[in-house]
């Protein structure tokens, strides 16, 4: 290969190449020192960051003592000139990323660990070698400053050798971050996969079943005891960029959402510190994504099966291409017909069923008069204000009413008959 003057790239100079021999022997040199410096590293790690290496463990401090002696063991030899073992170093560095992104160990602290374990195999070589390190570069690989009572050869050497290391440091960052990342992302992929098989058999009914509900919890992260609601949306919509403000309120609650797709519809298990249903329609509100159905699970994720049947049901209460969010407590009258379908007919025939055989205009105006009764708990005077006309039209018109339909609205089971078929009227657009 050559440049792109045409003349072949430049050879090491002889200097050079005894500089790098006089390198590669210093770093020999600490062979006998590598489980000693690796102690005093692993010594370091664990002072300063001792909080962190607390909440981990025992475990993972012997896994760094352990696995720091094998990278210096290793990275003194490549850098002492056994270029053939880099690609075991290498296999080092990746198993090093994967393990501690399977331990949960954050990217940053690994990354901290060695930068500080190339700073003290560096001071290692230098105090070996009883030389000055104000002749080797800084942390950043530049040069520091001149020499002072080294000589050239002993200053040329300590600059090599303290570039090898920063440079084998850049490349193990490298390594270690493309495997970290690698394994962290598999390792979400198959939490994933867990939380969304575990909430497919809460919908199937197996949350009150002793032997799964452990291995749920375990998949979703949830405690015994931690209250649990469900959520249902109904949308033709993308929901995900409209269900940002509420996960925004919810994560601000201490409130995590488990969000999953099953048969086109959009459902959220909510677990945590749960507010109130109220709350959680007013955090649901701000992203108004589809028509929205809320519904808490007093049995916890035994319950969570028949609260996504419950909050289904309150969702589709709600008018079609209608944006709104409810919960079932506010929508009990709508949930229990949507749960009773074969009723619907029979009850709109025993009761609104001669309304609705009147021709088109008297039906309309008799059942617009029928609902506003219904809103003022009968009252004619109210309905009257409601619907601009005399009170004593109201009253007329509630005679034909109940002469029609043979149910008073005195009559609290008449009243409650007609008010359920009003409901089931809506609901059917």
């Amino acid at each position: 290969m050559s440049t792109e003057a045409g003349r072949p790239p430049a050879q090491p100079s002889a200097l050079s190449l005894r500089h790098r021999g006089a390198a590669e022997q210093a770093w020999r040199q600490l062979r006998d020192q590598s489980d000693a410096i690796a102690d005093s590293i692993t010594l370091t790690l664990f002072e300063r960051d001792e909080e962190i290496y607390d909440r981990f463990g025992a475990e993972l401090r012997a896994d760094v003592r352990q696995s720091t002696r094998e990278h210096i063991r290793r990275g003194i030899s490549v850098l002492a000139g056994r270029r053939e073992l880099l690609d075991q170093a290498q296999e080092t560095w990746r198993e090093t990323g994967r393990r501690r992104a399977r331990q949960g160990v954050p990217l940053e602290l690994v990354l901290n660990a060695y930068t500080t374990g190339a700073r003290i195999l560096w001071e290692a070589l230098v105090a070996r070698a009883g030389l000055d390190p104000s002749t080797g570069p800084d942390a950043d690989g530049d040069e520091g400053g001149e020499p002072q009572e080294d000589s050239p050869a002993e200053a040329a050497m300590l600059i090599r050798a303290a570039r090898a290391v920063w440079s084998n440091l850049d490349h193990q960052n490298r390594v270690l971050i493309e495997s970290y990342r690698r394994e962290a992302a598999r390792l979400q992929r198959q939490d994933l996969q867990r939380q969304q098989a575990a909430i497919d058999a809460l919908l199937e009914g197996r949350g009150a079943d002793p032997e799964f509900a452990p291995e749920a919890r375990e998949a979703l992260g949830l405690g015994a005891e931690d209250p649990v609601a469900c959520v249902v949306v109904l949308s033709d919509e993308p929901t995900v960029d409209a269900l940002g403000p509420a996960e925004d309120g919810l994560d601000q609650c201490g409130v995590r959402a488990f969000w999953h797709l099953r048969g086109g519809v959009h459902l959220g298990l909510l677990a945590g510190p749960l507010p109130g249903e109220d709350e959680l329609v007013s955090l649901f509100e701000a992203g108004r994504p589809g028509r929205v159905g809320l519904a808490l699970c007093p049995e916890g994720m035994a319950g969570f099966a028949a609260a996504f049947q419950l909050a289904t049901r309150a969702a589709e209460s709600l008018p079609p291409h209608e944006h709104g969010v409810v919960s079932v407590g506010e929508r009990l009258p709508e949930v229990l017909l949507a749960g009773s379908p074969q009723l619907v007919p029979l009850l709109m025939s025993q009761t609104l069923g001669p309304l609705l055989a009147q021709p088109d205009a008297q039906s309309r105006t008799l059942l617009d008069t029928l609902a506003a009764l219904l809103r003022h708990d009968g009252s004619p005077t109210h309905a009257a204000e409601e619907l601009y006309c005399h009170r004593n039209t109201v009253i007329y018109r509630m005679r034909q009413i109940e002469d029609l339909t043979g149910r008073s609205l005195s009559d609290p089971r008449d009243k409650l008959l007609l008010g359920l078929a009003v409901l089931a009227r809506r609901g059917q657009g």
